[in-house]
């Protein structure tokens, strides 16, 4: 006989496990499904595990500049194993923590893979053989994986995907990182501040292409400083994994193709979606590269049937993923019955993007040439860092940040932020969108001093010609 729920989750990513934490506090019977590790990708291979490789590449890179702060350290070594084995200790106490709150939340755990049957039924093959789940809700968030090269994929010898970055095999001599998004510019600031030669090449005209173009300037100026040899406007021809290395045929802007050689590759050309093999072929759901599409609230279309987080329309962000989950359980349960909820579907101008490179990258809202593409008239605010007394006594007087309003009515349209610690501070323009605050209420707002959020305050105040201390 199948085992009946309110809600099935098929995935338990951060989109997946906050989904079913969420049905389960509105009193819906919860199952959650599961092929792998609990917490899914982000937590046991993404975006944890890597932030402890940066956070040890971090801690290294400030041993070896200890002069800078009066201090002296001598012989530093960096120790690739041991940075490793911190790292994926990491993800797993919080992958047996994601197990905790399944159990205190009442929430079935189902391991195997999972296929739908219909609408409203999992197949779910595991250890203990194969069972049937039924339920009058299901949510998959089956995530996503990395988008191999068609013509080299990935072997975890030579030619790597993120998953193979961190738990390398052995430290790279001379890396070349194939596109410039947040994967990409993370792995290549951590194994250059480990020592290794990095090349970057991005087929468009600038890195990190999501941010506002300044702070695509201005990360790039810093990297080169770092040392690593940075290429836009670049195409890669051909890739070959050796026994010693990597062979790559690099086009560079000029149509000129050269061959060069690296001990290894990574991969960082984007996302395919886990959408293949699960069941959605005769489901009646609407795709488009192989992503599900949804309505703000994550119904597919067809009734029952809801997907979110990786596995539909970007960004593809752990935080996306789990704001979507908390929504697509508050709208099941609004059409279960629950009047207390009262879900509103997600708001894609007030999701933050952060890079944990160094320096570090965020942003929230539109840039200021998607501001003007969207017919605004704007007013533009900017901040350097090394107007900041908290800046210059971290030693971190490199960065700005730029705020964007709309002329007319003062709404605030957007920030962008390079710098230390701005993966912190890029929250409080958050809160500003989501309160629909205008330049009048942040101009009023009192920062603490002496904080790097003071050059918030200055960035609004710089938009309408008021800056206080540049």
């Amino acid at each position: 006989m199948a085992s009946q729920y309110d809600v099935i989750v098929l995935g338990s990513g951060p989109g997946g496990y906050v989904a079913a934490i969420r049905c389960a506090q509105l009193g819906l019977k919860t199952a959650i499904v599961e092929r792998e590790n609990l917490g899914g990708v982000c937590l046991n291979w993404g975006c944890i595990p890597t932030k402890a490789l940066l956070r040890s590449a971090e801690i290294f890179h400030y041993m070896q500049n200890a002069k800078d702060y009066g201090l002296a350290a001598k012989e530093i070594e960096a120790d690739l194993d041991a940075v490793v084995k911190r790292s994926r200790g990491v993800a797993k106490q919080l992958s047996q923590g994601i197990a905790h709150l399944m159990k205190k939340n009442k929430i079935t755990v189902h391991m195997g893979e999972g296929t739908l049957k219909n609408a409203n039924t999992l197949e779910v093959k595991g250890e203990k053989g194969a069972e049937t789940l039924t339920a009058k809700h299901v949510i998959v968030a089956t995530g996503a994986r990395a988008r191999d090269l068609p013509f080299a994929p990935a072997d975890g010898k030579r030619i790597w995907t993120y998953r193979h970055a961190m738990v390398p095999p052995e430290m790279p001599t001379k890396l070349l990182v194939i596109g410039s998004g947040a994967i990409g510019i993370e792995f290549a600031s951590f194994y250059n501040d480990m020592g290794a030669e990095v090349t970057i090449v991005e087929m468009l005209d600038r890195i990190v292409p999501v941010e506002d173009a300044d702070v695509s300037t201005f990360l790039q100026k810093s990297l080169t400083k770092q040392g690593m040899d940075i290429r836009t406007a670049t195409g890669l021809e051909d890739l070959k994994g050796t026994a010693k290395g990597v062979t790559a045929k690099i086009k560079n802007k000029d149509g000129k193709v050269t061959t060069e050689e690296f001990s290894h590759a990574i991969v960082a050309i984007g996302i395919q979606p886990n959408t293949e093999n699960i069941g959605l072929d005769g489901a009646g759901v609407k795709m488009d590269r192989g992503f599900i599409q949804i309505d703000g609230y994550g119904r597919t279309g067809t009734k029952g049937l809801w997907a979110i987080g990786d596995c539909v329309p970007g960004p593809w962000l752990a935080h996306k993923a789990s704001h979507e989950g908390v929504t697509a359980a508050e709208a099941i349960a609004q059409e279960m019955g629950n009047k207390d909820v009262h879900p509103h579907p997600l708001d894609r101008n007030a999701i933050p993007g952060c890079t944990y490179c160094h320096p570090q990258v965020a942003s929230v809202g539109l840039t200021e040439a998607r501001a003007k593409e969207a017919g605004h008239e704007v007013k533009i605010g900017n901040f350097p860092f090394i107007g900041n007394g908290k800046a210059i006594a971290l030693g971190e007087a490199e960065g700005f940040i730029k705020t964007v309003f709309d002329a007319k009515t003062g709404e605030l349209l957007g920030a962008h932020m390079v710098g230390a610690e701005v993966t912190e501070l890029i929250q409080g323009y958050t809160v500003g969108k989501v309160l629909e605050t205008t330049e009048t209420e942040l101009m009023g707002t009192i920062f603490p001093h002496p904080t790097l959020s003071e050059m918030m305050h200055e960035s609004v105040l710089s938009a309408y010609g008021r800056a206080l201390h540049i």
